[in-house]
């Protein structure tokens, strides 16, 4: 059971389902919010509009697309390395979950800048005025800050160095 968080193609599959699922809804997004009026779920709170983010996360670095662009490949090569190398240890395989969904969310909004010069954004909190964003964002957002409760309340110092020990084997 969950052996396939340590299964290449396994991961490959996950990753690409993730991208699909964002890829889709930003399709939805544009046949039914592009150029209508938001979509109210919650009056006040919570809403569904269109936009077209030429910029980062929260309309960051607006115009920038080789730089998010390599940006892009930088998040690609530094999966690869992580998965090549890291403990196939179970007590790991949260670290391969939130590999998975950052590198999902890196590249389905990479796809929007090759594909369109812009990221298509369409959930909006109104209640807090949070930026309009997307799943992709969502899967890097929670993925980033799931990682950081792990490391700061999770692992241990010694369990950090023992990550990497396929890499030290290799090694020696």
């Amino acid at each position: 059971m969950n052996k396939w968080l340590c299964c290449p193609w396994a991961i490959a599959v996950g990753t690409f389902f993730l991208i699909l699922l964002d890829q889709v809804t930003k399709e939805l997004a544009v046949r039914f919010l592009k150029g209508q009026d938001p979509v109210i779920i919650w009056n006040g709170v919570f809403e569904l509009r269109y936009l077209e983010n030429r910029g980062a996360a929260f309309g960051m670095l607006q115009g920038q697309r080789i730089f998010f662009l390599v940006i892009g490949l930088l998040v690609f090569g530094a999966a690869l390395y992580f998965f090549r190398y890291v403990s196939e240890d179970r007590y790991f395989w949260p670290l391969r979950m939130i590999a998975i969904f950052i590198l999902a969310g890196a590249w389905g909004n990479m796809i929007d800048r090759l594909r369109l010069s812009y990221v298509v954004d369409f959930f909006y909190f109104r209640l807090i005025d949070f930026p309009i964003f997307n799943v992709a964002d969502i899967y890097v957002s929670v993925g980033t800050a799931v990682l950081a409760v792990l490391i700061l309340f999770y692992y241990k110092d010694e369990d950090l160095n023992r990550l990497m020990e396929k890499r030290k084997k290799e090694k020696s």
